[in-house]
């Protein structure tokens, strides 16, 4: 009866000891959510409705529900949730932060249109891109991430200007499709590559181009007011997708050091899983109390 006794008393004792590590664990966990909440919350967000400037060309009409990080503040956010930035993008999100878009102008000249778009041959030159991504993402200790195919096959219209397609992407933190879009102008073009988990992508995209439709060139920066004399690009549609820097560096055989630049453009902040670990939901609301 003593043995049974004390045998119990080492199985209630170890049943304490665990509660206790469990609680401590999610002690911790709950500190490292909160602080990881904290450092948003103090990033300078720009809430809708009113008219943003973006690259002294071109204006973005923020519409209500919806939030802007300038560059210095979206290279933070990037830099919070391990994703390499080029310090020059801005940021636009819903306020729940399901899904976030990422804007860059590029000074690259007038993007000849008139280019026959190869999708498979486009993959295997992204796929080689990634693989240098993923070596600096090793040296930094961050998660590996992994092109897996297209999602939405690249596409253009000719009557918006704009050039659409999808990848599919992979890594430990969960799966995630990268929406890119180029919007041409008449001295360089705006990338937007929007960031999604692969099940609320649909949604995500047309949400987004209910955004971009208060996107719009200024005044003299137009596709359609080109002249001749502008600075042409040495590149078209498929130098937009692989990146104008490879694309231009294939014709002279000087590629080394280029997909450092090319790296840059993964993202995978699986927006959902965030929202999820932090409260996203709440965020800006607690900030205005």
């Amino acid at each position: 009866m003593v043995t049974n006794l004390r045998a119990f008393a080492v199985i209630a004792a170890a049943f304490v000891l665990a509660g206790i590590c469990t609680a401590r664990a999610e002690e911790s966990q709950d500190s490292k959510v909160e602080q990881f909440r904290a450092k948003l919350r103090a990033l300078d967000w720009v809430r809708g409705p009113q008219d943003i400037t973006i690259s002294g060309n071109s204006t973005l009409s923020l519409p209500d529900g919806y939030v802007y990080l300038d560059a210095p503040n979206t290279k933070k956010f990037l830099e919070l949730n391990e994703n390499l930035g080029s310090g020059k993008e801005v940021m636009v999100a819903p306020k729940s932060l399901g899904w976030s878009a990422y804007l860059q102008f590029e000074d690259a000249g007038y993007i000849k249109d008139d280019e026959k778009i190869d999708a498979d041959a486009i993959l295997e030159t992204l796929k080689a891109g990634n693989q240098r991504g993923n070596e600096e993402r090793r040296r930094r200790g961050w998660t590996e991430l992994h092109l897996t195919g297209w999602s939405i096959p690249p596409a253009y219209n000719n009557s918006t200007k704009r050039l659409e397609w999808a990848t599919s992407l992979q890594s430990q933190s969960g799966d995630a499709t990268n929406f890119s879009t180029k919007i041409l102008g008449r001295r360089g073009f705006t990338t937007v590559i929007l960031v999604s988990s692969p099940e609320d992508a649909p949604g995500a995209i047309t949400d987004l181009n209910k955004v971009l439709t208060g996107y719009r060139f200024n005044s003299g920066n137009t596709y359609a007011e080109w002249r001749p004399g502008d600075k042409v690009a040495a590149y078209g549609l498929t130098g937009l997708i692989v990146g104008g820097a490879v694309a231009a560096a294939a014709k002279t055989g000087l590629l080394k050091g280029l997909f450092v630049a090319l790296a840059a453009a993964w993202k995978v902040v699986v927006a959902a899983v965030l929202a999820l670990l932090a409260g996203l939901r709440n965020l800006f609301k607690r900030k205005h109390a």
